[in-house]
């Protein structure tokens, strides 16, 4: 069964996602800061990342780049999903590394959909 790790500081949101997923039949780990994030990953890879961008201690776009520059993490699948939905921000994301981008608030569908295309590749 696949793994995805939720990286969000709000746990309103961190649990929807959550909820989401495990409803969709995927094994779900959380942390609330990048920083949380970056040590789980390094434990446990886990087959996808969904990032919030806006956190305490180390943005999204921060978890990104070091996770696409070390070659133990890089072909980790990323998934920026952030209320920064402007093209700019989508664009910012794009170059950091991540695989997608989705905008809050989304469709549970675009969410779904998304991971488990990214699961498949």
């Amino acid at each position: 069964m696949s793994t995805v790790l939720v990286v969000e500081d709000s746990l309103a949101q961190r649990q929807m996602i959550s909820d989401l997923l495990k409803g969709s039949g995927l094994t779900v780990s959380v942390a609330s800061d990048g920083v949380e994030a970056l040590e789980h990953i390094l434990q446990s890879r886990p087959d996808v990342v969904v990032l919030d961008i806006v956190m305490p201690r180390m943005n999204g776009y921060e978890v990104c780049r070091r996770l696409k520059a070390d070659p133990k993490t890089q072909n980790v699948p990323v998934v920026m999903c952030s209320s920064k939905g402007e093209e700019f921000d989508r664009y910012w994301g794009m170059k950091q590394g991540a695989d997608a981008y989705i905008a809050k608030p989304f469709q549970p569908t675009e969410l779904i959909g998304t991971v488990k295309q990214l699961l498949r590749s």
